[in-house]
């Protein structure tokens, strides 16, 4: 009889417990992204394809790849068209830490999924060797992770555009022109271009060496959403081009800096959510 009473307290205090958590999930919106962070080693990957076949290789590549990454402890933080490149595919690619990239890319390019899609997807590519692997300027200023594309709210896809901007910087100087340049990534924000990280070379040893990256750094990766293309074009566009002259008075660049468009494809997670 004892242990029948104490098992009538357990399950009832179980009911109460799941009721009140069901309550309180009822009343705040969840977030489903919140375990997706703190991811200090980027990858940004762009990729050269056939003439022709970017919207095929942008099929294969969201069809298969990017929850295979996400079930291994990364994350595929958006895929891209360059816009001024018709051949130009660029996608971000997220770890934990350095040894986690080792462990997932050993994982996956070693695994069944790549041994059946490998060979199609590179038959599709030209060049996959202009890769920067970065890290999060600070703790805050990661790549943003948005949730995934909802294939029934969001019919259209992934809608907006990304910008990137790249600064070939001086050795040694990646934190000082990242000061300088603070009051022009503020003046971007002020005009409408959500910021989606600051990101700057990670200068450590290749752990997989199976997928170079370019030792020519240090760069600083400036990431922006921006809504459409009026505000791309009559808002930042403008402000890029007067920043240039003070940014490169700052005398710590080597060269003009890159501004890539990108285009997300159907299923990039970095896109413009209204609302967000």
């Amino acid at each position: 009889m004892l242990r029948f009473l104490t098992a009538i307290l357990l399950l009832t205090a179980g009911a109460t417990t799941f009721a009140q958590t069901a309550q309180n999930m009822g009343n705040r919106a969840p977030d489903p992204v919140k375990h997706l962070k703190d991811f200090q080693v980027i990858e940004f990957r762009r990729y050269t394809v056939k003439e022709g076949k970017r919207e095929h290789f942008a099929e294969y590549f969201e069809s298969f790849f990017p929850e295979a990454f996400q079930q291994m402890g990364a994350i595929v933080f958006g895929q891209f068209f360059e816009r001024k490149n018709p051949v130009g595919f660029t996608w971000m690619r997220g770890f934990k830490n350095i040894d986690a990239r080792a462990i997932i890319n050993a994982g996956f390019y070693y695994g069944p999924l790549w041994r059946e899609h490998g060979l199609t997807m590179n038959r599709l590519m030209v060049d996959a060797d202009n890769v920067l692997l970065l890290r999060p300027l600070s703790s805050e200023r990661g790549v943003t992770v948005l949730p995934s594309v909802d294939p029934v709210t969001e019919t259209k896809g992934a809608q907006g555009l990304v910008v990137a901007q790249i600064f070939a910087v001086q050795a040694n100087s990646v934190d000082a022109f990242a000061q300088q340049a603070e009051k022009t990534f503020a003046g971007y924000r002020a005009a409408g271009v959500r910021e989606a990280g600051v990101l700057v070379t990670l200068d450590v040893p290749n752990n997989f060496p199976q997928l170079p990256v370019r030792t020519d750094g240090p760069y600083l990766v400036w990431l922006g959403i921006i809504k459409d293309n009026q505000t791309l074009d009559t808002r930042f566009i403008p402000l890029t081009e007067r920043a240039l002259s003070s940014l490169s008075a700052t005398g710590l660049l080597r060269g003009t800096p890159e501004l890539v468009i990108l285009d997300p494809t159907h299923r990039s997670r970095l896109r413009w959510l209204t609302g967000d």
